[in-house]
């Protein structure tokens, strides 16, 4: 089993930057494939970035060179660092994890899923 606790997330206005954070808790071995996740209004949630305990990642189109997903193995914690912040990028952001596997950005890849947080970016 493992426990993720994501950090709170933020009102901002466009171009700003935002870092998220999840921790991870429980079963050391059970989040070698993390990743990143944001739930729209009005929309299914969608994956955002990944990451496996070798360092590949993985991203959406629409965020690649603005948003970096990364881990500190040594605080268990999973980081997203969001730059050049738009605001169709609006949604509840929710980290996740599983044991092992692909590195893939499917909801349904996922055994384990934080609370969620919300990033509100305005114009």
């Amino acid at each position: 089993q493992v426990q993720l606790v994501g950090s709170v997330g933020g009102s901002l206005q466009a171009a700003g930057s935002l870092r998220l954070s999840c921790v991870a808790s429980g079963d050391p071995y059970a989040h070698d494939v993390m990743g990143w996740f944001l739930h729209a209004p009005g929309k299914e949630r969608e994956g955002v970035a990944g990451i496996n305990s070798g360092g590949s990642t993985t991203y959406r189109d629409s965020v690649k060179g603005r948003f970096t997903i990364s881990t500190d193995n040594a605080k268990n914690t999973l980081y997203l660092q969001m730059n050049s912040l738009k605001p169709e990028d609006t949604a509840m952001y929710y980290c996740a994890a599983r044991k092992r596997g692909l590195l893939l950005l499917s909801q349904s890849w996922y055994n384990y899923w934080g609370q969620g947080t919300q990033v509100t970016v305005s114009s």
